[in-house]
């Protein structure tokens, strides 16, 4: 129990320091750390988890008025059924062969948070039928990839949400929330629905992940000039993991690869 409490409060501690990365840590965690034997009942888990922590944050985005409602409930219902086809694939994979594909996910998303921000301010387009119809488009790809591999996917959603319309960094993130949100259930039922999750590791990782989340955007209030920092030294965290999962797994999706040769 302590160590799920305190995992999931660093998965929320990250979440409210620099706005994301913490959902890619959650199934690392729950493996490695907490103990969870399979792959599978971790990616449900971490699912659930992290679904509960989104919605926790969505309402504090939702009273500050950072919420897009149309293109967020388009992007949401869209792509909650990306991550219901997705997380029913992943199923279907062997459990070290997904991770071993999360692991390099892992990777892209570390790259992605290096990467530099742009300058200029987009200009943020009126939510007619063709921007309705690429938000959705957008979200379809999206969540099949947040189903697939069992995370939020916020570093897909939040550039995704820009690009398809043009809003403001603050508006997509707070929009962003009730995506990840969404696709995470999605995955959680999906994955409960095969016995996948273990419910009692869940409620106390989205208990260590409330508070956790608390007192990160606490210190991000204090530390904003320094976030630059921040987001390359949890970058390399990330790469940690990742060579580290890698390293777990390689051995099973080699294996296999051999065999199916």
């Amino acid at each position: 129990m302590i160590s799920a409490l305190l995992s999931g409060g660093l998965v929320g501690f990250s979440l409210g320091l620099i706005g994301g990365g913490g959902s890619i840590l959650a199934t690392p965690l729950l493996l490695y750390v907490i103990g969870v034997p399979q792959p599978h009942v971790a990616i449900g888990t971490g699912a659930l988890a992290v679904s509960m922590n989104a919605f926790a944050n969505f309402l504090g985005h939702a009273r500050s008025g950072n919420v897009r409602w149309r293109c967020a409930f388009i992007f949401a219902g869209v792509g909650t059924l990306g991550a219901l086809a997705g997380s029913t694939l992943g199923k279907l994979v062997d459990g070290e062969r997904l991770l071993f594909l999360f692991g390099l996910v892992m990777i892209l998303v570390g790259v992605v948070m290096l990467r530099p921000k742009p300058k200029f301010a987009a200009v943020e387009r009126p939510m007619n039928l063709r921007t309705g119809l690429i938000t959705a488009a957008v979200a379809l790809g999206t969540g099949m990839a947040s189903g697939f591999f069992g995370i939020g996917g916020g570093f897909l959603i939040v550039p995704g949400l820009v690009l398809a319309t043009g809003m403001p960094m603050i508006s997509a993130i707070g929009s962003s929330l009730l995506a990840v949100g969404s696709f995470g259930l999605a995955t959680a039922l999906n994955y409960a629905a095969s016995g996948l999750v273990d419910w009692a590791v869940a409620f106390q990782f989205i208990a260590g992940g409330v508070i956790g989340g608390l007192l990160g955007m606490r210190l991000a209030n204090r530390l904003s000039a320094g976030k630059n920092a921040l987001t390359r030294i949890f970058a390399g965290v990330i790469f940690v993991v990742a060579a580290y999962v890698l390293y777990r797994s390689a051995g099973a999706f080699l294996g296999g690869a051999a065999g199916a040769a």
